[in-house]
């Protein structure tokens, strides 16, 4: 079993050709992309009992995630994304961000998980930030961490509170995702790659096995004991660029389950992953990523799209896949 803690919300999609509402969030869209690829995952966050919420637990079933978590009395979270003529996309956020009662129900709610993921607003925004917190440490001797900060300067504007928050739970994940913007904004004038080298060195022997930076255009960057990889972002026509990076992240932990290295049982095995195997994660969750990126929204690919584009790569003697 797969768990996401985090967020969902819906966005509020503005474009010059109109606005449209679609269910969003970052921890939700990763529980969305790994269902999608195969995986059982059940997605822990808080959602209201009003129409948007409707939509919130409908999007999560039509993927078949699992829903631990009842609707509560508090508006759903809702994010408007202005969307440029270049499809790129900004945000403002009307959220409620708490779990109240989860540390009782933990230990049955975790029980089997292997991997649990969690970043964004869901990490930086009190009162539920230190419950999510509290799940990561419970989950950590059994369980593989990732964390993707994804960072909301728009919410959360004290980029020092964030970078102390983030390094709390890098500190904690065995695979951390960020952008080279997340980095730019926590460590200002550092080069990202930089900043995610140290990171890889952050609690020693028992911290991150692997530090993925993505880079739009320019392709991911990779990092682990065994050494540096990168993979050339794949060419496609850009609809918009609305939960790319959650597409990617949710295939970079598929990769991750597939290649049997999830479970803390497998900690030392991930951690010496050597630099082809990292290249095929990266590529595999680029070509996720790119599929997303094609189309409106936060839409990631299926388990059959992906294998396509796999086996079409394959063909063509590129990076081995997974």
């Amino acid at each position: 079993m797969l768990t996401v803690i985090g967020e969902g919300l819906v966005d509020v999609v503005q474009r010059s050709s109109g606005i449209e509402a679609h269910v969003g969030g970052s921890p939700l869209n990763v529980a969305v992309g790994l269902a999608r690829l195969g995986h059982p995952v059940q997605f822990v966050g808080r959602y209201g009992r009003d129409a948007y919420g409707e939509s919130v637990a409908a999007h999560l079933r039509a993927s078949s995630v699992m829903l631990p978590q009842a609707p509560d009395g508090l508006p759903t979270s809702v994010a408007t994304a202005l969307v440029d003529d270049d499809g790129a996309a900004t945000y403002t956020f009307d959220l409620a961000w708490e779990l109240p009662g989860l540390a009782e129900r933990l230990p049955f709610m975790l029980q089997g998980t292997t991997l649990l993921h969690t970043g964004s607003i869901a990490t930086m925004l009190a009162p539920g930030a230190a419950e999510v917190l509290a799940a990561v440490e419970h989950a950590h001797p059994a369980a593989t961490i990732s964390f993707d900060p994804n960072c909301r300067p728009s919410i959360i504007t004290d980029a020092d509170y964030a970078r102390r928050q983030a390094e709390k739970f890098v500190t904690l994940a065995d695979i951390v995702k960020a952008s080279d913007e997340d980095l730019a904004w926590l460590y200002p004038g550092a080069d990202p790659l930089e900043s995610a080298r140290r990171w890889l060195q952050l609690g020693g022997s028992e911290g991150p096995a692997m530090v993925v930076v993505t880079r739009g255009a320019a392709g991911p960057w990779g990092i682990t004991a065994a050494g540096e990889a990168e993979f050339a972002a794949p060419r496609v026509e850009v609809a918009d660029t609305v939960g790319a990076g959650d597409s990617f992240m949710a295939a970079l932990l598929s990769g991750v389950v597939d290649r049997g290295l999830a479970g803390a049982q497998n900690r030392a095995d991930l951690r010496a992953l050597p630099a082809e195997g990292l290249t095929a994660l990266l590529a595999h969750a680029s070509r996720a990523a790119a599929v997303t990126v094609s189309r409106a929204g936060a839409n990631p690919p299926t388990r059959a799209e992906l294998n396509h584009i796999e086996a079409v790569a394959a063909e063509e003697a590129e990076v081995p896949t997974i």
